[in-house]
């Protein structure tokens, strides 16, 4: 039975992450970051407020992460409706996630236990007045021990802070080799207590999306721990045995735990090494960055580190609210797709072994490898803002893709620890690097980037699950993907269950990779690829007015509705898909007929705003799918500024607010719609860049490519990014901002009246100012 002593003395936590949001005494930029917001029915990467900016330690509490992820997906980790935590996991990334330490007081529990039950294991109980949370910092109370954990990190080491109350039995249990979060089922570990007290191991997972992309494939995830007390007593444990005394032991559920003796408000640290690597990288990466650091210089560099990041684009305005919006999105952002080299360029390889990034002259790698969850729709949200105001790191990101591309073949739309974990069977890669190239991120090998681009537009000739696009022979060949009825959500040479989305999809990629070829003189490439790009009119249905699947034989599929998910078209329906043609949004418009285009868009829009632009309050990732309009999924998030190609931008102006003010949210359950996907991101990039006024449906992919304007939020808007990144300070002025007054009346860059609304990003990145005024009424100005 868990001890319960009262406390002699309060524990000052901090102030609840939710309440303390109402307070008007904000310093810092992370002051504004609110982790907790959207945390209902949230994903395993989601929540993770001790970390610093796409870094490997990624540190947060767990209140449901050892129950598994039965298909890679689902929701799990930290839920804002749970009221019992597990233990704090230092790992938290797509498909990866482990390394579990916990405090208990009293007799020793090596199990977490059900929140249905937090007595029956080393689970406690908490108040939410007793959490704070903020990007790069995390405390709370545990009720049921009177112990206070705190958590920072740096890059690749995680620290954990105990204070414990006095007690002949004060625990810290290291659950190793157990299911975490999106991880996988446990293959092996192993933990160590070494002669010098450290607590080394590992834990080998197959985590679902690998057995599905690539079956046989693991990820490996290693540690090493330093303690600042030695305990008393310590003892080593797994599924079957535990072993009082002993050091070292491995298998399933591998584990260790430490005993001490403790004063009243004793403080123990830990810190974690973590790599993918080895051990003795895990050492290193620990040895490098915190040797000499105590728990409060980590804490105190995280968030400064934060709030320099953060800081890149600063907003200013009335509304509090927006900016608590704005900065928790940028967290986010900033936050998924995170390190996994090593500090000396180790980093994994997709074979299981381990290689080398190039060093300077200084020793020091070149680049630095990323995780990365499938960019399936980042190009209308985390890219545009990675190639805005962090093009270092778009700059490395590419170079990761490429590192994987050597090492087997393919590029991969989803990577994690180097192994391919798509989720979505399709691979938008070389749309990403296409735009970072067209955007002037260039330096990594362009050759090498246009070669692994074209071939995974056009190869598919021994193509890897992996690799995604299966049946791009057909698209290729055909122009089109045609629809197989009787496989469900699967994809093959022959075709798709997601025929039209992929062709639609195939479609913006060659288009955006044919722009890379036209960048670099490959005339016949771009020649083929632009006209790949045209499949989509293959699909367009005169009769019914919409993008229809074709079978083999080139006929539209039968009892076709254009609101029925997952029959053609994935994750979304015909409504969402037909407007998914952002490279030649005009031909839509055309081929629709303007007044066809603008009176459906806008009836979108006004049914879907009565459905909070989604699934409405239904806490559940895919509760939109069926909808006109679905703000929580990718296929569709960048309707709402194609009415700046139809004649009527005052339109995306209302309904680009409408979102930002309703779908987005500042609570634990209403954050990113009700229990929608985040997606390591993209809806906080997408409210990133739409608040700001500035976005670009082609995603970056023209060769000079430009962002759409549209009224911010905000009543000013800097971006200014560091020295070194040679671009200058751009500044975006709104007078008469209110929520009522979001209709451009006058935008002038520069000093001159803008005729279009669009800037290009060249412009963006020499540096100058926008000067708009918005009302309550619209403007037909820019319309045509």
């Amino acid at each position: 039975m868990k001890n319960r002593l009262k406390a002699i003395v309060i524990i000052a936590v901090g102030f609840s992450s939710l309440a303390g949001f109402g307070q008007k005494t904000r310093k810092n930029l992370s002051d504004y970051v609110n982790p907790n917001i959207g945390t209902a029915h949230s994903r395993w990467f989601f929540y993770t407020p001790a970390s610093v900016p796409f870094g490997l330690a990624k540190l947060s509490p767990s209140t449901n992460a050892h129950l598994g992820n039965l298909q890679g997906w689902e929701a799990t980790g930290y839920d804002e409706r749970d009221n019992s935590i597990e233990g704090f996991a230092c790992l938290h990334e797509f498909q990866i996630g482990g390394i579990v330490i916990a405090p208990s007081v009293g007799s020793l529990q090596l199990k977490p236990g059900r929140l249905e039950n937090p007595g029956e294991g080393y689970r406690s109980r908490f108040d939410r007045k007793d959490e704070y949370a903020t990007s790069g910092y995390y405390s709370v109370l545990l009720k049921d021990y009177n112990v206070k954990a705190e958590l920072t990190a740096t890059k690749r080491v995680g620290f954990q802070k105990y204070t414990f109350p006095k007690s002949k039995q004060s625990n810290i249990i290291f659950d190793i080799g157990n299911r975490q979060g999106e991880s996988g089922q446990v293959k092996d570990s192993k933990v160590t207590i070494t002669e010098d007290g450290r607590i080394e191991g590992y834990v080998i997972t197959m985590p679902e999306y690998v057995k599905k992309y690539q079956a046989g494939a693991e990820v490996a995830m290693y540690f090493s721990a330093v303690v600042d007390k030695k305990p008393n007593s310590f003892g080593v444990f797994n599924k079957t045995e535990n072993v009082a005394g002993n050091k070292e032991i491995s298998g399933e559920g591998a584990g260790a735990y430490l005993i001490f003796d403790t004063k009243e408000n004793e403080e123990i640290t830990i810190k974690v090494g973590l790599s993918f690597t080895s051990v003795a990288n895990a050492r290193l990466n620990l040895e490098t960055e915190a040797k000499n650091l105590d728990f409060d210089h980590a804490k105190k560099n995280s968030l400064a580190t934060w709030n320099d990041y953060l800081g890149r684009i600063k907003v200013e305005g009335k509304n509090e609210d927006d900016k608590v919006k704005f900065y928790t999105g940028l967290y986010h952002a900033l936050l998924g797709r995170g390190l996994g080299s090593d500090v000396n360029g180790a980093y994994p390889m997709n074979n299981g072994k381990v290689s080398q990034i190039p060093l300077d002259v200084n020793g020091n790698p070149k680049y630095n490898y990323y995780n990365t969850d499938a960019i399936w729709g980042g190009f209308w949200n985390l890219t545009q803002l990675w190639a805005l105001a962090y093009p270092e790191y778009y700059a490395d990101w590419v170079q990761a893709q490429l590192l994987v591309y050597k090492d087997a073949g393919w590029l991969g739309d989803g990577i994690a620890s180097s192994k391919y974990v798509s989720g979505v069977g399709t691979n938008f890669t070389s749309l990403a690097i296409a735009s970072a190239y067209s955007s002037g991120i260039r330096n990594f090998d362009v050759e090498l980037a246009y070669e692994a681009s074209l071939k995974n537009e056009l190869d598919w000739r021994d193509r890897l699950a992996g690799a995604g696009k299966l049946d791009v022979k057909q698209f290729v060949e055909r122009g089109y993907s045609p629809q197989i009825e009787d496989i469900g959500f699967e994809t093959v040479e022959a075709g798709s269950g997601f025929s039209a989305s992929h062709t639609l999809e195939y479609s913006f990629s060659a288009y955006a990779v044919a722009q890379f070829a036209k960048a670099l003189n490959k005339t016949q490439d771009y020649q083929k690829l632009m006209k790949l790009s045209q499949g989509w009119k293959l699909l367009y249905d005169e009769e019914t007015k919409f993008i229809r699947p074709k079978d083999s034989n080139g006929k539209f599929v039968a009892n076709f509705d254009p609101s029925q998910p997952w029959r053609g078209f994935q994750e979304g329906n015909a409504w969402q898909y037909t407007f998914y043609v952002p490279h030649a949004v005009e031909e839509l418009v055309a081929t629709l007929g303007k007044d066809v285009f603008n009176d459906r868009l806008e009836k979108i829009f006004e049914i879907s705003q009565k459905n909070i632009f989604g699934g409405g309050k239904t806490i559940d990732a895919f509760a939109g799918l069926s909808g006109y309009y679905n703000h929580g999924n990718q296929p569709n998030l960048h309707i709402s500024w194609l009415f700046n190609f139809s004649g009527k931008p005052y339109l995306t102006q209302k309904w680009v607010h409408a979102i930002c003010d309703e779908f987005y949210g500042t609570e634990g359950i209403h954050g990113y719609g009700y229990g929608q996907d985040e997606d390591q991101g993209q809806l906080g990039a997408w409210y990133i860049m739409s608040s700001i006024g500035l976005f670009d449906v082609k995603g970056l992919t023209d060769v000079n490519p430009s962002f759409q304007v549209s009224s911010p939020l905000f009543d000013k808007v800097t971006i200014a990014l560091p020295k070194a990144l040679n671009r200058k300070p751009f500044v975006i002025e709104t007078a008469n901002n209110s929520k009522t007054n979001v209709y451009l009346q006058e935008a002038k860059l520069n000093g001159k009246d803008m005729e279009k609304l669009s800037i290009s990003l060249q412009d963006i990145a020499k540096g100058g100012t926008v000067k708009m005024k918005v009302d309550a009424k619209p403007s037909e100005k820019w319309s045509k």
